[in-house]
C-alpha cells in the first residue's frame, strides 16, 4: 500500500520483468507451426522459413522492445549485433562488467534527469495550487483543503486511525484507492509518510480533507510503483475512527 513507508529504497532494475521470463514466453509462442506456415506462404525471401527463424526474429523484436522501454532505443544496432555475435564466438573485445557498469550509470543519469523534471513540475503545481480557493498551507509545505469538517476527536501521531483514501498523481493518475477497493483501512499514524502523519492530525472524526503532499513529505527520491521519484501526491482522506494509543 503506497502510503506506508518502505524500509529500503527501491533498487535499480533494468526492467520490471526478468529477460529470461520474457524469453521463455517468446520461445513458447513463436515456435508455433501455424505461424511458420503463414510466413512460408508469402514467398518473400526475407520471411521466416522455419521455426528457428521465427524464434530468432522474435527474440530480436523482444530485445528491441526491452531497449525502447528502457529508453535505450538509440543504440548502434550494428555494434549491438556485433556484440551478440562476438559473445557467441567467445571473442568479446570489451569487458562485460565494464559494459554493465556503463549501462547502469547511464540509466542512473537519465533517471536523475527525469527526477529533476518531476520535482520542478511538483513545485510549479504547488505554487499555483496554494492560490486556489480553500487551500491552506502549513509551515512544512503541506497543502490541504477541507471538504467536510467533522465534529469528533482528533488523532495524535501515536494513535491508530480508520480511513478511506483515494490517491492520485498531479496528472490525475490513480495509484491507490481504498475507496475503489471498497475497504476502509486501519493503520498507526506513526507508520506512514510524513504528509499523512501531519495532515490526518488536522482532521476530526467525520472529516474529509484533500491533501496536496510535496515530495519531501512523501517519498522523496524513491520511486514506488506508479509514483515516480520526487512526485507530488494528492489524497482525499475521510476519517472514520481514532483508536487512542494505550
Amino acid at each position: 500500500m503506497p502510503i506506508y513507508l518502505s524500509a529500503h529504497s527501491k533498487k535499480f532494475q533494468i526492467h520490471k520483468h526478468t529477460y529470461m521470463n520474457k524469453l521463455f514466453i517468446t520461445l513458447v509462442i513463436m515456435t508455433s507451426v501455424a505461424f511458420n506456415s503463414q510466413a512460408q506462404k508469402k514467398g518473400d525471401n526475407n520471411t521466416m522459413k522455419n521455426a528457428n527463424d521465427s524464434m530468432s526474429y522474435y527474440i530480436g523484436l523482444d530485445l528491441g522492445e526491452n531497449l525502447q522501454q528502457n529508453e535505450l532505443g538509440n543504440v548502434n544496432i550494428e555494434m549491438m549485433m556485433k556484440g551478440i555475435q562476438d559473445q557467441f564466438d567467445k571473442k568479446a573485445t570489451t569487458d562485460v562488467q565494464t559494459a554493465r557498469e556503463y549501462i547502469q550509470e547511464e540509466f542512473q543519469r537519465r533517471a536523475e534527469a527525469k527526477a529533476l523534471v518531476e520535482k520542478q513540475v511538483g513545485i510549479k503545481f504547488l505554487e499555483e495550487n496554494k492560490k486556489a480557493a480553500g487551500v491552506q498551507t502549513t509551515a512544512s509545505g503541506l497543502q490541504y483543503k477541507v471538504i467536510t469538517e467533522g465534529k469528533g476527536i482528533k488523532p495524535t501521531a501515536s494513535d491508530t486511525v480508520e480511513v478511506h483514501y483515494h490517491g492520485t498523481l498531479i496528472n490525475g493518475t490513480v495509484f491507490d484507492s481504498s475507496v475503489e477497493r471498497g475497504e476502509k483501512i486501519i493503520f498507526p499514524l506513526s507508520q506512514v509518510i510524513p504528509g499523512w502523519t501531519e495532515g490526518v492530525q488536522l482532521m476530526s472524526v467525520g472529516s474529509k480533507y484533500q491533501f496536496f503532499i510535496p515530495e519531501h513529505l512523501a517519498y522523496g527520491d524513491r520511486a514506488m510503483g506508479e509514483i515516480k521519484a520526487y512526485s507530488t501526491l494528492i489524497f482525499e482522506v475521510e476519517l472514520f475512527d481514532v483508536k487512542k494509543a494505550q
